[in-house]
């Protein structure tokens, strides 16, 4: 049933509050429990007396915390929305800031980050895109969630560099306390006043429309197409999460400053909002999956070809540009492929299942990485492997891109907004 008019206008009023609120602390959150360790990692590792594998291990273990409390956040968030978990997910985040700040040992360490990856399923973007699936139509959901991602990918451009210097001036205890503290004082108010369920599911959506979530669910767990769109943002991810834990390591290898170092690999940030602008700007034009394969092969290029660039400071620039402008695809084009798919009734259950595989990959691609790396004495063979995963997502991406809508997903059955 179509809401009345002054619902809908108020839901989409305030659906537009919601878009801003999640630019702001998305940013935020991002770069304080995300990027941050890029450029803490060696100093942790120092500071420690341990390498930087196990430092790495114990971000391997947040990316597994997150993994596993994927599923349970999609259920959760397709019952009661999201104003109450994303709250308390900001509050977990910024409490293992500050636990991270006083880590003397390396199983405290990885305790902590335990505690840092169910945060970040409880408050990063899995959620917040769940959210605004849940609030926006068809027409109006692209718009509203690159309104969020495209403030939230100046993530690493920001916090990058401002995690660098905040650690050379201060070190990386005090830096990890101000990014606690910052992320405390914007992102919990802002989660707790602003967040809240549409209208609709306000109104309670009864016995019905939990089975039929159980439905669409099989459905989709059914559908080649959702497994061949795992393999595609599985890899993807491994190729992403690799380059963005290693590159500040890879350029100063090189023999480039650590601060210009830092710097370029903040443009990842920058460059991730012009891809998302591309994919949407070309949308209308070409196929999603097409469009999306086409930068991902991109990113392929520039991976194997950064050996041979990396050298100089204008190669590493074009390199890591040609691998940024894929850096943020898969968070604007996995809500769209999945939504147009299945509809918005399970968004957050089916969406949640295909984070859960794309998180273990950035769990192990990190810490597989720095195993090769340690093995081979170089990144070379890094630098071929994650090419090699973009080139397995550009074969996902268009695998069976074809096949039919599943049954039980078909338009009109599934509750789309």
């Amino acid at each position: 049933m179509t809401p009345p008019a002054t619902t809908s206008g108020r839901r989409t009023f305030h659906g537009w509050w919601i878009v801003a609120t999640f630019a702001v602390t998305q940013t935020i959150g991002y770069g304080s429990l995300y990027y941050a360790f890029a450029v803490l990692l060696h100093p942790i590792a120092a500071d420690l007396h341990t390498s930087p594998v196990v430092v790495t291990g114990a971000f391997t273990t947040a990316i597994l915390a997150q993994a596993a409390a994927a599923v349970p956040v999609g259920r959760w968030l397709d019952r009661h929305g999201g104003r109450a978990l994303m709250t308390a997910g900001a509050m977990l985040g910024a409490g293992m800031l500050v636990a991270w700040s006083q880590t003397r040992t390396t199983w405290q360490l990885y305790m902590v980050f335990a505690g840092l990856g169910v945060a970040m399923a409880m408050a990063l973007y899995e959620a917040a895109t769940s959210v605004l699936v849940s609030w926006f139509d068809a027409d109006r959901r692209p718009k509203a969630i690159l309104g969020m991602i495209i403030v939230a990918g100046f993530a690493s451009t920001i916090f990058m560099p401002l995690t660098g210097w905040l650690t050379d001036r201060h070190g990386w205890r005090p830096t990890l306390l101000l990014l606690a503290g910052l992320y405390a004082s914007v992102a919990v108010p802002l989660h707790l006043l602003v967040v809240r369920r549409p209208p609709e599911v306000v109104r309670g959506p009864g016995r019905a429309s939990a089975g039929h979530r159980r439905t669409l669910i099989r459905a989709a767990m059914r559908d080649r197409r959702f497994w061949w769109l795992t393999v595609a943002f599985v890899a993807q991810a491994a190729a992403m999460t690799t380059m963005t834990v290693h590159l500040v390591g890879y350029l100063t290898s090189r023999g480039h400053p650590a601060t210009f170092a830092a710097t370029v690999a903040g443009l990842l940030g920058v460059l991730s909002v012009t891809g998302r602008l591309l994919l949407t700007a070309t949308g209308r034009r070409v196929r999603l999956h097409r469009l999306v394969a086409a930068i991902f092969t991109l990113q392929a290029a520039a991976a194997l070809s950064l050996p041979l660039l990396a050298g100089t400071r204008i190669g590493a620039i074009l390199a890591v540009t040609a691998f940024g402008l894929g850096f943020g695809i898969a968070s604007l084009a996995t809500p769209q492929l999945l939504a147009d798919r299945y509809g918005t009734g399970a968004y957050a259950s089916i969406a949640g299942t295909l984070a859960a595989f794309v998180t273990l990959a950035k769990a192990g691609a990190p810490l597989a990485a720095a195993l090769l790396l340690t093995a081979t004495g170089g990144y070379l063979t890094v630098l071929l492997s994650t090419g090699a995963a973009s080139l397995i997502a550009v074969a996902g991406i268009l695998a069976h891109a074809d096949t039919p809508r599943p049954v039980h997903t078909a338009p009109g059955t599934a509750p789309l907004g």
